[in-house]
């Protein structure tokens, strides 16, 4: 069983940055590979990245490519979503995932095994 808790949402204004923490539970972390998704209201949940057990390997939704870093720190548990040049389209709950590390690269939220509760992002124009 895995556990996680994102933290770092709010409110901030178009062209801003916010940083986002996923903190895990148990010590078979590094097992895994972890995905940041997001879902706004009405719409469906839709993958923003992905990073590989090491944190060697990331894959990103063309919709962030160049925006938005994801990272992770197998030491501490975490996995970090460094968000720039926001915009009010990036608005959504975002949530963190964890996914067997040999099914890395994996887009679709079905494929993950472990879900945080999500946490606020709103952009305003």
């Amino acid at each position: 069983q895995v556990q996680l808790v994102e933290s770092g949402g709010g409110l901030v204004e178009a062209g801003g940055s916010l940083r986002l923490s996923c903190a895990a539970s148990g010590r078979t972390f590094g097992s895994y590979a972890m995905g940041w998704f997001r879902q706004a209201p009405g719409k469906e949940r839709e993958f923003v990245v992905a990073i590989s057990w090491s944190g060697g390997s990331t894959y990103y939704a063309d919709s962030v490519k160049g925006r938005f870093t994801i990272s992770r720190d197998n030491a501490k548990n975490t996995v970090y979503l460094q968000m720039n040049s926001l915009k009010p389209e990036d608005t959504a709950v975002y949530y963190c995932a964890a996914i067997i590390a040999n099914m890395f690269p994996a887009s679709r939220a079905n494929e993950y095994d472990y879900w945080g509760q999500g946490t606020q992002v709103t952009v305003s124009s």
